[in-house]
Protein backbone atom coordinates (compact mmCIF):
# COMPACT_ATOMS: atom_id res chain seq x y z
CA UNK A 1 0.00 0.00 0.00
CA UNK A 2 1.32 3.44 -0.91
CA UNK A 3 2.27 5.76 1.89
CA UNK A 4 0.34 8.98 2.34
CA UNK A 5 2.17 12.10 1.18
CA UNK A 6 4.15 13.79 3.93
CA UNK A 7 2.59 16.89 5.44
CA UNK A 8 3.71 20.14 3.90
CA UNK A 9 7.05 21.05 5.50
CA UNK A 10 7.88 24.32 7.15
CA UNK A 11 8.85 27.02 4.65
CA UNK A 12 9.85 29.96 6.85
CA UNK A 13 10.77 31.09 10.35
CA UNK A 14 9.85 34.75 9.66
CA UNK A 15 7.13 36.65 11.51
CA UNK A 16 4.49 37.87 8.99
CA UNK A 17 3.40 40.82 11.18
CA UNK A 18 6.95 42.09 11.53
CA UNK A 19 7.46 41.69 7.77
CA UNK A 20 4.34 43.79 7.14
CA UNK A 21 5.63 46.64 9.34
CA UNK A 22 9.03 46.60 7.66
CA UNK A 23 7.45 46.48 4.22
CA UNK A 24 5.35 49.59 4.93
CA UNK A 25 8.47 51.42 6.13
CA UNK A 26 10.31 50.49 2.94
CA UNK A 27 7.37 51.40 0.70
CA UNK A 28 7.08 54.94 2.09
CA UNK A 29 10.63 55.55 0.91
CA UNK A 30 9.53 54.74 -2.65
CA UNK A 31 6.10 56.39 -2.52
CA UNK A 32 5.85 59.04 0.21
CA UNK A 33 2.58 58.64 2.05
CA UNK A 34 2.00 55.13 0.76
CA UNK A 35 1.01 52.27 3.01
CA UNK A 36 1.18 48.52 2.47
CA UNK A 37 -2.21 47.17 3.49
CA UNK A 38 -3.78 43.72 3.68
CA UNK A 39 -0.31 42.16 3.84
CA UNK A 40 -0.57 38.38 3.90
CA UNK A 41 1.32 35.20 3.19
CA UNK A 42 -0.54 32.92 0.77
CA UNK A 43 -1.41 29.46 2.05
CA UNK A 44 0.35 27.99 -0.99
CA UNK A 45 3.65 29.77 -0.32
CA UNK A 46 6.49 28.13 -2.20
CA UNK A 47 9.24 25.84 -1.01
CA UNK A 48 12.00 28.19 -2.15
CA UNK A 49 11.53 31.97 -2.46
CA UNK A 50 8.74 33.34 -0.29
CA UNK A 51 5.78 35.40 -1.46
CA UNK A 52 3.92 38.22 0.26
CA UNK A 53 0.69 39.64 -1.12
CA UNK A 54 -0.32 43.22 -0.36
CA UNK A 55 -2.14 46.27 -1.67
CA UNK A 56 -0.72 49.77 -1.96
CA UNK A 57 -2.83 52.53 -0.42
CA UNK A 58 -1.79 55.75 -2.19
CA UNK A 59 -3.55 58.33 -4.42
CA UNK A 60 -1.52 57.33 -7.49
CA UNK A 61 0.15 53.95 -6.95
CA UNK A 62 2.04 52.47 -9.92
CA UNK A 63 0.28 49.23 -9.00
CA UNK A 64 -2.41 48.63 -6.44
CA UNK A 65 -2.45 44.84 -6.11
CA UNK A 66 1.11 43.60 -5.56
CA UNK A 67 3.09 40.46 -4.93
CA UNK A 68 6.54 40.47 -3.38
CA UNK A 69 9.12 37.74 -3.96
CA UNK A 70 11.55 37.49 -1.07
CA UNK A 71 14.74 35.45 -1.07
CA UNK A 72 14.44 32.40 1.15
CA UNK A 73 14.94 32.64 4.88
CA UNK A 74 18.49 31.37 5.59
CA UNK A 75 17.26 30.08 8.97
CA UNK A 76 14.71 27.82 7.25
CA UNK A 77 17.22 25.35 5.76
CA UNK A 78 16.88 26.72 2.24
CA UNK A 79 16.08 24.54 -0.77
CA UNK A 80 18.76 26.17 -2.95
CA UNK A 81 22.20 27.43 -1.96
CA UNK A 82 21.82 30.81 -3.70
CA UNK A 83 18.80 33.03 -4.33
CA UNK A 84 19.68 35.51 -7.07
CA UNK A 85 16.68 37.86 -7.07
CA UNK A 86 18.28 40.35 -9.51
CA UNK A 87 18.70 37.47 -11.97
CA UNK A 88 15.01 36.58 -11.70
CA UNK A 89 14.04 40.23 -12.07
CA UNK A 90 16.17 40.63 -15.21
CA UNK A 91 14.74 37.43 -16.68
CA UNK A 92 11.17 38.61 -16.18
CA UNK A 93 11.99 42.00 -17.68
CA UNK A 94 13.58 40.35 -20.71
CA UNK A 95 10.65 38.02 -21.30
CA UNK A 96 8.16 40.85 -20.87
CA UNK A 97 10.05 43.17 -23.21
CA UNK A 98 10.89 40.72 -25.99
CA UNK A 99 8.06 38.15 -26.08
CA UNK A 100 4.29 37.97 -25.79
CA UNK A 101 4.53 35.41 -22.97
CA UNK A 102 2.44 36.86 -20.11
CA UNK A 103 4.59 37.66 -17.10
CA UNK A 104 3.64 39.90 -14.18
CA UNK A 105 4.82 43.48 -14.49
CA UNK A 106 7.87 43.94 -12.26
CA UNK A 107 8.08 47.27 -10.46
CA UNK A 108 10.89 47.46 -7.91
CA UNK A 109 14.03 45.46 -7.17
CA UNK A 110 15.58 45.81 -3.71
CA UNK A 111 19.05 44.30 -3.42
CA UNK A 112 19.76 45.64 0.08
CA UNK A 113 19.12 42.98 2.75
CA UNK A 114 18.36 45.65 5.33
CA UNK A 115 14.66 46.43 4.80
CA UNK A 116 13.28 42.85 4.96
CA UNK A 117 16.34 40.80 5.83
CA UNK A 118 16.87 39.54 2.27
CA UNK A 119 16.70 40.89 -1.30
CA UNK A 120 13.27 41.07 -2.91
CA UNK A 121 11.32 42.43 -5.83
CA UNK A 122 7.77 43.72 -6.17
CA UNK A 123 5.53 42.82 -9.08
CA UNK A 124 1.95 43.02 -10.22
CA UNK A 125 -0.45 40.60 -8.56
CA UNK A 126 -2.37 38.82 -11.29
CA UNK A 127 -5.77 37.40 -10.48
CA UNK A 128 -6.76 33.95 -11.61
CA UNK A 129 -6.42 30.34 -10.56
CA UNK A 130 -3.49 27.94 -10.40
CA UNK A 131 -3.57 24.13 -10.67
CA UNK A 132 -2.87 23.03 -7.08
CA UNK A 133 0.14 21.05 -5.88
CA UNK A 134 -1.38 20.09 -2.50
CA UNK A 135 -3.40 18.08 -3.06
CA UNK A 136 -2.27 17.73 -6.69
CA UNK A 137 -4.58 18.78 -9.49
CA UNK A 138 -4.63 15.13 -10.62
CA UNK A 139 -6.67 14.32 -7.49
CA UNK A 140 -10.41 14.80 -7.38
CA UNK A 141 -11.85 17.93 -5.81
CA UNK A 142 -10.21 20.81 -7.69
CA UNK A 143 -11.17 22.99 -10.65
CA UNK A 144 -8.86 21.40 -13.21
CA UNK A 145 -9.85 17.84 -12.38
CA UNK A 146 -13.51 18.89 -12.53
CA UNK A 147 -13.08 20.50 -15.98
CA UNK A 148 -14.23 18.65 -19.08
CA UNK A 149 -11.86 17.16 -21.66
CA UNK A 150 -12.26 20.08 -24.06
CA UNK A 151 -11.37 22.58 -21.32
CA UNK A 152 -8.28 20.62 -20.28
CA UNK A 153 -7.29 20.28 -23.93
CA UNK A 154 -7.52 24.05 -24.25
CA UNK A 155 -5.34 24.58 -21.18
CA UNK A 156 -2.79 22.01 -22.37
CA UNK A 157 -2.52 23.58 -25.83
CA UNK A 158 -2.11 27.06 -24.38
CA UNK A 159 0.53 25.86 -21.88
CA UNK A 160 2.66 24.14 -24.52
CA UNK A 161 2.25 27.31 -26.56
CA UNK A 162 3.91 29.26 -23.74
CA UNK A 163 7.06 27.19 -24.17
CA UNK A 164 6.98 27.51 -27.94
CA UNK A 165 6.72 31.29 -27.80
CA UNK A 166 9.29 31.67 -25.03
CA UNK A 167 11.84 29.59 -26.95
CA UNK A 168 11.14 31.13 -30.35
CA UNK A 169 10.85 34.78 -29.35
CA UNK A 170 13.49 35.39 -26.66
CA UNK A 171 16.80 36.66 -28.12
CA UNK A 172 19.39 34.38 -26.55
CA UNK A 173 22.11 36.97 -27.10
CA UNK A 174 20.32 39.21 -24.58
CA UNK A 175 20.22 36.44 -21.96
CA UNK A 176 23.97 36.14 -21.42
CA UNK A 177 23.52 36.80 -17.70
CA UNK A 178 21.99 33.29 -17.50
CA UNK A 179 25.09 31.51 -18.79
CA UNK A 180 26.14 28.90 -16.23
CA UNK A 181 29.77 28.92 -15.07
CA UNK A 182 32.15 26.28 -16.39
CA UNK A 183 33.39 25.02 -19.70
CA UNK A 184 31.46 23.11 -22.31
CA UNK A 185 28.06 23.43 -23.92
CA UNK A 186 25.02 24.98 -22.21
CA UNK A 187 23.63 21.49 -21.59
CA UNK A 188 26.91 20.30 -20.07
CA UNK A 189 26.99 23.38 -17.84
CA UNK A 190 23.35 22.80 -16.87
CA UNK A 191 23.98 19.22 -15.80
CA UNK A 192 27.21 20.09 -14.01
CA UNK A 193 25.33 22.73 -12.05
CA UNK A 194 22.90 20.02 -10.97
CA UNK A 195 25.80 17.78 -9.89
CA UNK A 196 27.15 20.64 -7.80
CA UNK A 197 23.69 21.18 -6.30
CA UNK A 198 23.42 17.49 -5.38
CA UNK A 199 26.87 17.62 -3.75
CA UNK A 200 25.69 20.59 -1.67
CA UNK A 201 22.46 18.78 -0.68
CA UNK A 202 24.26 15.69 0.67
CA UNK A 203 27.19 17.50 2.30
CA UNK A 204 27.59 15.78 5.69
CA UNK A 205 24.47 13.66 5.09
CA UNK A 206 23.60 10.31 3.55
CA UNK A 207 24.18 10.19 -0.20
CA UNK A 208 21.59 8.85 -2.64
CA UNK A 209 22.79 5.83 -4.66
CA UNK A 210 19.73 6.23 -6.90
CA UNK A 211 20.51 9.85 -7.82
CA UNK A 212 24.12 8.92 -8.50
CA UNK A 213 22.99 6.02 -10.72
CA UNK A 214 20.72 8.45 -12.57
CA UNK A 215 23.65 10.78 -13.28
CA UNK A 216 25.55 7.79 -14.70
CA UNK A 217 22.55 6.87 -16.86
CA UNK A 218 22.41 10.44 -18.17
CA UNK A 219 26.01 10.14 -19.33
CA UNK A 220 25.13 6.94 -21.22
CA UNK A 221 22.16 8.61 -22.93
CA UNK A 222 23.89 11.91 -23.74
CA UNK A 223 22.57 13.42 -27.02
CA UNK A 224 24.89 13.33 -30.01
CA UNK A 225 23.45 16.68 -31.09
CA UNK A 226 22.38 18.78 -28.12
CA UNK A 227 20.38 21.13 -30.32
CA UNK A 228 19.68 24.84 -30.34
CA UNK A 229 20.22 26.90 -27.20
CA UNK A 230 17.21 28.87 -25.96
CA UNK A 231 16.07 30.64 -22.83
CA UNK A 232 14.79 27.84 -20.59
CA UNK A 233 12.11 28.79 -18.07
CA UNK A 234 13.48 26.08 -15.79
CA UNK A 235 10.38 25.34 -13.71
CA UNK A 236 8.11 24.85 -16.71
CA UNK A 237 4.94 23.38 -15.29
CA UNK A 238 1.30 24.34 -15.14
CA UNK A 239 1.48 24.77 -11.35
CA UNK A 240 3.55 27.90 -12.03
CA UNK A 241 0.95 29.51 -14.28
CA UNK A 242 -2.02 31.66 -13.29
CA UNK A 243 -4.94 30.93 -15.60
CA UNK A 244 -7.86 33.15 -16.54
CA UNK A 245 -10.39 30.45 -17.25
CA UNK A 246 -8.23 28.02 -19.20
CA UNK A 247 -5.89 30.59 -20.78
CA UNK A 248 -2.55 31.62 -19.24
CA UNK A 249 -2.66 35.03 -17.56
CA UNK A 250 0.79 35.03 -15.92
CA UNK A 251 3.88 32.83 -15.89
CA UNK A 252 5.57 32.66 -12.48
CA UNK A 253 8.71 31.31 -10.77
CA UNK A 254 11.75 32.10 -12.91
CA UNK A 255 14.41 31.25 -10.32
CA UNK A 256 15.55 28.16 -12.26
CA UNK A 257 15.82 29.99 -15.61
CA UNK A 258 18.93 29.12 -17.63
CA UNK A 259 20.21 28.61 -21.14
CA UNK A 260 19.84 25.15 -22.64
CA UNK A 261 18.14 23.04 -25.31
CA UNK A 262 14.41 23.37 -25.91
CA UNK A 263 13.92 19.85 -24.55
CA UNK A 264 14.95 20.82 -21.01
CA UNK A 265 11.65 22.65 -20.50
CA UNK A 266 9.65 20.06 -22.43
CA UNK A 267 11.03 17.21 -20.32
CA UNK A 268 10.21 19.11 -17.13
CA UNK A 269 6.64 19.88 -18.20
CA UNK A 270 6.00 16.28 -19.23
CA UNK A 271 7.62 14.66 -16.20
CA UNK A 272 6.22 16.95 -13.51
CA UNK A 273 2.74 16.02 -14.67
CA UNK A 274 3.70 12.33 -14.68
CA UNK A 275 5.03 12.71 -11.15
CA UNK A 276 1.60 13.83 -9.96
CA UNK A 277 -0.21 11.27 -12.13
CA UNK A 278 1.93 8.37 -10.87
CA UNK A 279 1.39 9.51 -7.27
CA UNK A 280 -2.36 9.72 -7.83
CA UNK A 281 -2.54 6.25 -9.36
CA UNK A 282 -0.55 4.83 -6.43
CA UNK A 283 -3.46 5.88 -4.20
CA UNK A 284 -5.98 4.11 -6.38
CA UNK A 285 -7.35 7.18 -8.13
CA UNK A 286 -7.72 7.50 -11.89
CA UNK A 287 -6.13 10.91 -12.14
CA UNK A 288 -5.81 12.56 -15.55
CA UNK A 289 -4.07 9.92 -17.69
CA UNK A 290 -4.91 11.59 -21.01
CA UNK A 291 -3.62 15.01 -19.96
CA UNK A 292 -0.16 16.35 -20.91
CA UNK A 293 0.84 13.04 -22.44
CA UNK A 294 4.35 12.94 -23.82
CA UNK A 295 3.27 12.17 -27.40
CA UNK A 296 0.74 15.00 -27.44
CA UNK A 297 3.09 17.57 -25.93
CA UNK A 298 5.86 16.69 -28.36
CA UNK A 299 3.54 16.75 -31.39
CA UNK A 300 1.98 20.07 -30.43
CA UNK A 301 5.36 21.68 -29.78
CA UNK A 302 6.65 20.46 -33.15
CA UNK A 303 3.58 21.87 -34.89
CA UNK A 304 4.00 25.26 -33.22
CA UNK A 305 7.76 25.64 -33.70
CA UNK A 306 8.80 23.38 -36.57
CA UNK A 307 11.25 21.72 -34.17
CA UNK A 308 10.70 18.00 -33.52
CA UNK A 309 11.73 17.22 -29.93
CA UNK A 310 14.54 14.67 -29.73
CA UNK A 311 16.43 12.68 -27.10
CA UNK A 312 13.38 12.93 -24.87
CA UNK A 313 14.28 9.79 -22.87
CA UNK A 314 17.37 11.72 -21.78
CA UNK A 315 15.46 14.91 -20.98
CA UNK A 316 12.62 13.22 -19.09
CA UNK A 317 15.16 11.28 -17.03
CA UNK A 318 16.99 14.54 -16.42
CA UNK A 319 13.76 16.17 -15.23
CA UNK A 320 13.09 13.29 -12.83
CA UNK A 321 16.68 13.49 -11.58
CA UNK A 322 16.52 17.24 -11.00
CA UNK A 323 13.23 16.81 -9.16
CA UNK A 324 14.75 14.04 -7.04
CA UNK A 325 17.58 16.31 -5.86
CA UNK A 326 15.09 19.01 -4.88
CA UNK A 327 12.93 16.45 -3.06
CA UNK A 328 15.92 15.07 -1.20
CA UNK A 329 16.81 18.57 -0.01
CA UNK A 330 13.20 19.21 1.08
CA UNK A 331 13.21 15.91 2.99
CA UNK A 332 16.48 16.76 4.73
CA UNK A 333 14.93 20.08 5.67
CA UNK A 334 12.09 18.17 7.35
CA UNK A 335 14.69 16.10 9.18
CA UNK A 336 16.41 19.32 10.28
CA UNK A 337 13.17 20.62 11.81
CA UNK A 338 12.37 17.28 13.46
CA UNK A 339 9.35 16.62 11.25
CA UNK A 340 10.59 13.22 10.00
CA UNK A 341 13.42 10.80 10.73
CA UNK A 342 16.10 9.67 8.32
CA UNK A 343 15.19 6.19 7.02
CA UNK A 344 17.71 3.38 6.61
CA UNK A 345 17.50 3.85 2.83
CA UNK A 346 17.81 7.56 1.99
CA UNK A 347 16.46 6.91 -1.51
CA UNK A 348 13.01 6.41 0.01
CA UNK A 349 13.00 10.12 0.92
CA UNK A 350 12.42 10.70 -2.80
CA UNK A 351 8.69 10.24 -3.41
CA UNK A 352 9.20 9.12 -7.01
CA UNK A 353 12.09 6.76 -6.29
CA UNK A 354 10.31 3.85 -7.97
CA UNK A 355 9.74 5.70 -11.25
CA UNK A 356 13.24 7.17 -11.23
CA UNK A 357 14.70 3.70 -10.68
CA UNK A 358 12.62 2.41 -13.61
CA UNK A 359 14.03 5.19 -15.80
CA UNK A 360 17.57 4.28 -14.79
CA UNK A 361 16.84 0.64 -15.72
CA UNK A 362 15.23 1.77 -18.97
CA UNK A 363 11.81 0.21 -18.38
CA UNK A 364 9.74 3.20 -17.24
CA UNK A 365 6.20 3.18 -18.66
CA UNK A 366 5.45 6.40 -20.56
Amino acid sequence: MAKAPRSRPRTTTRDPERLARRLTAWLTGRLPGAEAVDVRVPASNGMSSETLLFDIEHPEPPLRACALRLAADPAAYTVFPVYDLPRQYRTMRLVADRTDVPVPRVLWLEEDRGPLGAPFFVMERVEGRVPPDVMPYTYEGNWLHAANEAERERLEAASVGLLARLHDQTPVKEAGFLVAPGAGSPLRAHVEAQRAYYTWVVDGLSRSPLIEDAFDRLDALWPRDEGETVLSWGDARIGNVIYDGFEPAAVLDWEMAALGPREVDLGWMIYLHRFFQDLTESFGQHGLPGFLRRDRVEARYAELTGHTPRDMDFHILYAALRHAVVMLRVAYRQVHFGEIDVPADPDTLILHHDSLRAMVRGDYRD
